[in-house]
């Protein structure tokens, strides 16, 4: 582990601890045998078809990648699907630094450039956030959201959400589109001071915009706008059937809810250490109990369920996949640090 990375876990670390701590102060009491007591009457056919359906987002992840790699390789859903399994395994053990295991290992399958790879993934990751984006505005026709008592927080996020998205959208168009240019352009303005990362710069771009040749027609647009939104629907599922799996006031929340639970759940991630996750958790189960003023003890019980659900169920199969085919994620995980290092 590099000094950056070092850095970073340590400001993580930092900060999740001052999270635990203020949410410790603000509830004055917890009873742990109601804790236990709700957690043993879940109803674990609930839980089972929130796993079920969290596998079949990740199958809908690889079919999603084979789209996005038609213009560059021919290659099938099957081959895709245990690097999205293993990778996201990985980032589930490493935290953020597991991230581009799955573009590297991509990569690595289909000799293909760990860039062009990450530009998949960047691609990737708008069309999440812009069907996440969808399914919240969707759910802000639902009367329940509007009972919500930070509905107009809740507004003015979706709004600055929707234009992240569109800026992103257009660098992405640009950098597709005048790939030489801007690589030129950047060239330029960094070689009177630095002409190795001036080049450097310059193939990066070159390589990522090359990348981004991911949506070749129509059809293809289609078929992953779809595909995302589907998925992202099953997701949205997959916590309505575990927040169902308890019973009380967990039981009136609906899937418009589920979507503004599941949005936390994402923002919170961005605090994550590794193995044990840290602000995921915490920021569901700070929505459970403030936003939808759910008892405290059924709030962790089912975030800590969730988390482990649709975040930490993949870490077993993943590992299998990873023995099987030989791959130590530790010594991917070390390999795709020196890539990235090559590539900056």
């Amino acid at each position: 582990m590099n000094r950056k990375r070092i850095l970073v876990f340590g400001i993580v670390l930092v900060a999740l601890c001052l999270l635990i701590y203020l949410q410790v102060r603000a509830w004055k009491t917890f009873d742990w045998a109601m804790f236990w007591s709700r957690t043993e009457h879940v109803n674990w056919l609930y839980i089972f078809y929130g796993l079920a359906i969290t596998y079949l987002a990740y199958i809908l992840r690889a079919v999603r990648w084979r789209i996005f790699l038609k213009p560059v390789c021919k290659t099938t859903t099957a081959r895709l699907l245990a690097p999205q399994l293993v990778g996201f395994a990985a980032l589930a053990l490493l935290g953020r630094a597991g991230e581009m295991i799955r573009p590297y290992i991509i990569a690595k399958k289909e000799r293909l450039t760990f860039t062009s790879q990450v530009a998949v993934w960047g691609v990737e990751r708008i069309f999440d956030m812009g069907a996440f984006a969808v399914l919240l505005a969707v759910s802000f026709l639902s009367p329940d959201l509007r009972a919500l008592h930070f509905y107009r927080q809740l507004r003015e996020f979706s709004f600055l959400l929707m234009a992240l998205i569109l800026g992103l959208i257009v660098g992405i168009v640009i950098v597709r589109r005048s790939g030489d240019r801007v690589a030129q352009f950047m060239h330029d303005r960094v070689a009177g001071f630095a002409p190795k990362l001036a080049y450097h710069l310059r193939e990066k771009v070159l390589s990522f915009s090359h990348g981004l040749e991911t949506i070749h027609d129509l059809s293809s647009a289609l078929q992953l706008v779809g595909i995302s939104l589907f998925m992202w629907v099953l997701i949205a599922y997959a916590y309505y059937a575990v927040t169902h799996a308890y019973g009380g006031t967990l039981q009136k929340l609906t899937l418009p809810s589920e979507v503004v639970l599941m949005g936390s759940s994402m923002l919170g991630s961005m605090l994550q250490l590794p193995a044990v996750g840290g602000g995921s958790q915490l920021a569901t189960i700070s929505m459970l109990s403030s936003g939808f003023h759910v008892e405290h003890e059924l709030a962790v019980s089912c975030g800590m369920m969730l988390w482990a659900v649709t975040f930490m169920s993949v870490i077993p199969i993943g590992l299998a996949i990873a023995r099987h085919e030989h791959v130590s994620i530790r010594a991917v995980a070390e390999a795709e640090e020196k890539a990235a290092a090559l590539a900056e």
